[in-house]
């Protein structure tokens, strides 16, 4: 049995504890004082707390205050305290820090309890609402127990100064705004509000905060989409706490726990949503214009669109977007079908395009991946071969199916595609963007980044060459064939003898087209086109008054935009301004003003055009579409019915719509039903019927208004005088000479 220690040696070891107590005190203190020093991994600065660092989503929004989409790495968008609901600020302060409002960032009862519930094996967390925000803020949890450790101090050190510099209000703001609800790319509370239940936080009730708030344990273990029981579980365990700290009362808390999820799912996906073609395209605009105008932050690093959480405003309108989009899948389902009737009775439609299916083959992702992997061309043709598990696009849906990849390639050329744009012609302001059939399939841009070959929406600029240099659109002219250098345009005539220049657009006369284009001269119609915006190649080439030259639909809008706005051609514009995510402006758009042709000629560009529509190839408008008022257009269809376009004006609002295969080689074999006037105009009456039904758009249904002053050019033709022979030949003459 060992003898009591002495007074000398209980002394002594008392002595000894006292110095390793305090020695641990010194080291904790010099450790975390080194911590604090960035000695064991960097730390916030001031500045950086003012400016926490966190992967904001840039928003796109419309004119009408509408998030059309959002650009992200993670899908995060800020909001306001005084956005968030009090249900959300109650539920996670009952849950996540009953004593948020007390403590200074660090909640030393609780650390102290939960360490001893640790050391008995009941593994639970001690960090404030404060810590957690300096975890999501600065750093990721640290799988590594020593550097987790380091990490939690570095926690604490952070949380002081958070607490230091911001209200409560503003750390929880913060939190929610950063926090991660998991699945679905969600970050904040804004989005997650949005994608689970489709509404905004500040509307948010008591259980749809206790279901949010609930996910905060373990995102993917109780996300109410995909583990429906276990969210409902943790969801009522939150309305308990909410009880227990008072905010909700007993009765209150078992009529909430007794309602279902009620999810309003709503997953955000750059694919979906409105104007994904537009976004993409104005996603790639704005990194050009940071590049060509240096704009970048404050320390010269350049913006990132997918972190920043910048403000993007467009003249996109919302309603009119939706109408655009609605109004192309109603009626690209039935043109499909009668496309589908066209090819269907033939045994092997590829026969006779095997370059094109093989050059669909080699631009397919399949094929770049095979080619990837190593895989020899015999291989990869065997895999074409070979049936796999596919989802493919139907205008019906989406179908899951097991398909050949070469029948999956063929199935996508015969499918048609369509494109359509619609803009203000006095502001130059896009309305409504539609670049293709459906973004998550075919990415390519047929607004702005596709062209094609125009047709006869090409003939308005021959006949305004000809009106602004003295003819009379009552002027009387042959309809027959007619050369030009060796040129003669095909085709033939539907109406014979000698017409008007106005009766002559209005049926798309190829012959009387080619006529003016004789006495103008290709120089002059090729100089307009151009002056009108057209950006791609327009060679002064005789053939031009018939289209034969590609545009894309942005130019061809802009270009015809200029008849309805007096001659001056406003450049079609779409981005308004950008501002970073503390509401500074970054950068301003204004439209650049040309002036085009004269507004005396302009306006009788646009009486013919109204002509177009009344009684010649795009009557269908009024008879079966029932557009009574003032409507102009031009039907285009190219060779072989490659494609089909529809120009359509009115005195507010000018409409290109384009349709046609993604090879220009498969086509419709019937004119009839591959014309504009088939393929492309009806999808152009749809919208506008929609337009016109939305009285909040406040589009008039008024004439073009004309030229101020005295009219100079007759438009009546009963009472338009010819001007004599000699007078228009001065003017060929004249024409003639400067080329």
């Amino acid at each position: 049995m060992s003898e009591p220690l002495n007074r000398q040696e209980l002394q002594s070891y008392t002595s000894l504890l006292w110095k390793i107590f305090i020695g641990i005190i010194a080291f904790s203190a010099i450790f975390i004082f080194c911590i604090g020093l960035g000695l064991f991994g960097k730390m916030p600065t001031f500045r950086d707390l003012e400016n926490p660092k966190s992967n904001l989503a840039s928003e796109v929004i419309s004119e009408d205050n509408v998030v059309l989409g959002t650009y992200y790495v993670q899908n995060r968008s800020n909001v306001r305290y005084e956005q968030i609901s009090p249900n959300v600020i109650n539920a996670l302060v009952a849950t996540e820090d009953i004593r948020f409002y007390s403590h200074s960032g660090i909640d030393f009862r609780r650390t102290f309890t939960i360490l001893f519930y640790n050391l008995i094996g009941k593994k639970q967390g001690a960090s404030t609402i404060t810590q957690q925000l300096a975890l999501n803020l600065f750093s990721e949890r640290a799988k590594n127990p020593f550097k987790r450790i380091i990490q939690k101090l570095q926690e604490w050190i952070i949380a002081v100064k958070l607490e230091r510099n911001y209200t409560k209000e503003e750390i929880l703001t913060l939190y929610l705004n950063t926090v991660d609800f998991g699945a679905y790319n969600t970050f904040g509370i804004k989005s997650a509000a949005r994608t689970y239940f489709n509404t905004t936080p500040n509307k948010l009730t008591p259980d749809q905060a206790a279901v949010l708030i609930g996910m905060l344990k373990g995102p993917s273990y109780y996300s109410p989409k995909n583990n429906p029981e276990r969210a409902l579980g943790r969801r009522n365990t939150v309305l308990e706490n909410m009880a227990k700290a008072g905010y909700l009362s007993t009765e209150e808390t078992e009529k909430f726990q007794q309602l279902p999820l009620n999810l309003n799912f709503n997953p955000a996906n750059y694919n979906v949503g409105l104007a994904p073609y537009f976004r993409a395209t104005l996603k790639k605009e704005i990194q050009r214009i940071f590049e060509e105008q240096a704009i970048t932050k404050a320390d010269g690093t350049p913006y990132d669109l997918d972190r920043d959480g910048l403000k993007i405003y467009t003249t996109i309108n919302a309603s009119m977007q939706k109408y655009a989009e609605d109004a192309q899948k109603e009626y690209m389902k039935e043109l499909q079908q009668q496309f589908n009737t066209q090819w269907k009775g033939r045994q092997d439609p590829f026969k006779d395009y095997q370059q094109v299916l093989d050059q669909g083959i080699k631009r397919s992702d399949r094929y770049r991946q095979l080619q990837s992997f190593g895989k020899t061309e015999l291989e990869i043709q065997q895999d074409f071969k070979t049936p796999a598990r596919m989802t493919i696009f139907s205008w019906k849906g989406d179908i899951d199916t097991l398909m050949r990849p070469i029948d999956s390639v063929k199935y996508y050329k015969l499918l048609l595609r369509n494109s359509l744009m619609s803009m203000e012609p006095q502001t130059g302001h896009v309305k409504a963007w539609v670049g293709g059939t459906n973004f998550e399939y075919f990415k390519y841009d047929q607004v702005k980044i596709g062209t094609r070959q125009v047709g006869s929406t090409a003939k308005p600029f021959t006949y305004a060459v000809a009106i602004d240099n003295g003819y009379s659109p009552c002027l009387t002219v042959p309809n027959e064939p007619v050369e030009i250098e060796g040129w003669t345009p095909n085709g033939s005539s539907s109406i014979k003898g000698s017409i008007t220049l106005k009766k002559a657009l209005a049926y798309s006369q190829n012959y009387v087209t080619a006529y003016m284009m004789k006495q103008v001269g290709a120089t002059a119609v090729s100089t307009l086109i151009k002056k009108m915006g057209i950006t791609s190649d327009v060679p002064a080439y005789p053939s031009i008054c018939l289209g034969t030259f590609d545009a894309s639909v942005y130019d061809m809008v802009g270009a015809y935009s200029a008849f309805v706005n007096h001659g001056t051609w406003t450049e079609p514009i779409y981005l308004l301004r950008i501002e970073d995510k503390n509401g500074n402006i970054l950068y301003e758009r204004k439209p650049k003003i040309v002036f085009a042709i004269n507004d005396q000629t302009a306006y009788v560009i646009t009486q013919m055009l109204k002509g177009v529509v009344e009684n010649g190839t795009g009557s269908r408008l009024r008879t079966k579409y029932g557009l009574t008022n003032p409507i102009g257009g031009k039907t285009g269809t190219t060779q072989n019915n490659s494609d089909g376009w529809f120009m359509g004006i009115t005195p507010q609002l000018v409409t290109g719509v384009w349709t046609g295969c993604e090879d220009r080689a498969i086509h419709f074999f019937s004119t009839s039903q591959g014309e504009g006037a088939n393929s492309a105009l009806p999808i152009f009456a749809l919208y506008m019927k929609k337009v016109y039904a939305d009285s909040k758009l406040n589009y008039s249904k008024a004439d073009f208004e004309p030229p101020k002053g005295e009219p100079t050019i007759a438009f009546d033709c009963d009472t338009y005088a010819t001007p004599p022979e000699e007078v228009a030949e001065e003017v060929v003459d004249e024409v003639v000479d400067e080329n």
